[in-house]
């Protein structure tokens, strides 16, 4: 069985990868690892950001790791609030606060496009390789739902008449921009084999 080192400590999103990624691979957290370091996000995209992350355990660990950003992207905000989606309205992870900047922002703006973007930056065996996934959608003019997390009451995703926050966790894994992502990465995974 291989290690995989996913550099995070976010447990809902090391579920969310470990029951797509198949039993050949054990994916351990950054606590797995025992790393403890604060690993500054200072990148302007989102694969500055994530590579930032799996570079860090690769210089430091030795190990195959991969690192992600993800964030929303509205067209009519010239694709804001992107890398800075957790800390939008100043403090990190008010999600409420977040969510307030971009509606009122938005305001009566009828150009309502917006998409969720995840990318990975997987290093094995020292070659970095990027995985990109994004889902398609519009921001609703109000909150509904209680479900996830972020931005996920106000953007429902095409094809659907009801918001992120309004789905099952299964539903929204079949068509995240994070499950599109890890999918590709997956695929990738799988070939070496």
């Amino acid at each position: 069985m291989h290690k995989l080192v996913f550099a995070t400590n976010n447990a809902h999103k090391i579920e969310e990868v470990s029951a797509k990624i198949g039993h050949q691979f054990k994916l351990l957290s950054l606590d797995d690892i025992d790393c403890h370091a604060d690993i500054a996000e200072t990148g302007t995209t989102f694969v500055q950001n994530a590579a930032i992350k799996s570079r860090f355990i690769c210089n430091q660990y030795k190990l195959n790791c991969f690192g992600d950003d993800s964030g929303l992207e509205v067209d009519a905000l010239n694709n804001e609030p992107g890398v800075y989606s957790a800390r939008y309205a100043g403090k990190h992870g008010d999600h409420e606060a977040n969510i307030d900047k971009v509606l009122q922002n938005l305001g009566s703006n009828p150009n309502r496009k917006a998409r969720f973007r995840t990318v990975i930056s997987l290093i094995w065996d020292g070659e970095e390789h990027v995985f990109d996934g994004t889902v398609e959608g519009t921001i609703r003019h109000e909150r509904s739902g209680s479900k996830g997390f972020g931005y996920d009451p106000i953007f429902q995703p095409n094809g659907f008449d009801i918001t992120f926050a309004e789905m099952t966790m299964e539903q929204k894994n079949t068509i995240s921009h994070r499950a599109r992502a890890v999918e590709l990465m997956t695929e990738f995974l799988n070939g070496l084999s």
